[in-house]
């Protein structure tokens, strides 16, 4: 089986431009697989702190979950028509984005990962953390990140 290459993708504008910026640049033979990370839920919730009690129960906790991933499905699909991917592979992952990805390529034994870059500055970027800085850290595959030709934020 040929190893997958890792398009990641937030919904947004940019970060398609992002993913074609480097399909153009690395091209898209053999496999592609289009990854969204969404939004976990606290599951204190729904079981409280200790201190305090919950705030949501279970059904709504798993209305919450469900919801995050079918909007994860509609942006990946959305991602595969606006890049002209048909064909590619789906997948929608929920947690903190940089594991996730990172746990994602080594499970499919990734050839690279491609993700774009907003181009915070170094203050936002060390308060927020930066997805991409840490993908490319500790990504044992190559990953290459871009950011949109006309490098607008």
């Amino acid at each position: 089986m040929d190893r997958p290459l890792l398009l990641c993708a937030d919904g947004s504008h940019h970060s398609n431009l992002a993913l074609r910026a480097g399909l153009d640049l690395i091209g898209s033979d053999g496999p592609v697989i289009v990854l969204t990370v969404v939004h976990e839920p606290d599951p204190m919730l729904v079981t409280g702190t200790g201190i305090a009690g919950g705030v949501m129960s279970a059904e709504a906790f798993d209305a919450q979950v469900r919801a995050n991933a079918e909007d994860g499905e509609a942006l990946a699909r959305s991602v595969v028509s606006e890049l002209g991917l048909e064909g590619a592979e789906i997948r929608v992952l929920a947690g903190e984005p940089g594991s996730q990805i990172l746990a994602f390529a080594e499970e499919v034994s990734a050839r690279g990962i491609v993700l774009g870059t907003r181009g915070h500055g170094g203050l936002r970027r060390a308060l927020l953390g930066s997805v991409s800085d840490h993908v490319v850290r500790h990504a044992t595959c190559p990953v290459v990140i871009t950011s949109h030709p006309d490098g607008e934020d």
